[in-house]
């Protein structure tokens, strides 16, 4: 996805443990790294996604200027790359677009179950005072899959 979208900011959102190598030129994309279990709720011995992480990701959208993709993974595609997706979603484009952004995200990505935890929190982070949980809670848990599959969300 690299090669072929050439983005110019990178997020990859992986396990704590997780080995990673994108073959990413030197000087050719922004990378910001998020090292987190995808778990809902607080476990012993995993690392939870948390406030620091959700506000770096906010802080790395602020330095992405749009005019190149901005490319997010993490190792299945299911959970927590849809959260990020959604979330740079609604950080661009404003006010009460939560729930038109979460259905625009099932049609584009049946299979995708956002971490819960990552848009509570953002939605904390960007006042949306609930709206975007309830977006998501309401398309609810997505459709099976086969690991690694990929979609577009317009993020402008």
């Amino acid at each position: 996805m690299v090669a072929i979208r050439q983005p110019s900011h990178v997020v990859s959102l992986i396990s704590p443990a997780a080995d990673l190598d994108l073959d990413l030129a030197s000087g050719q994309s922004e990378h910001l790294f998020l090292r987190f279990n995808d778990i809902n709720h607080l476990q012993d011995g995993l690392i939870a996604p948390d406030e620091i992480h959700i506000r770096a990701y906010l802080d790395f959208l602020d330095s992405w200027e749009g005019s190149r993709p901005l490319l997010i993974h993490c190792w299945a595609g299911v959970s927590r790359s849809p959260a990020a997706a959604y979330i740079a979603a609604i950080a661009r484009n404003g006010a009460s677009c939560e729930r038109d952004i979460a259905m625009n995200l099932r049609a584009k990505a049946p299979y995708a179950t956002p971490n819960r935890r990552m848009i509570e929190i953002a939605d904390g982070l960007l006042q949306k005072q609930g709206t975007m949980t309830a977006a998501i809670d309401a398309i609810g848990r997505g459709s099976d899959t086969a690991w690694g599959s990929s979609f577009s969300l317009s993020a402008r």
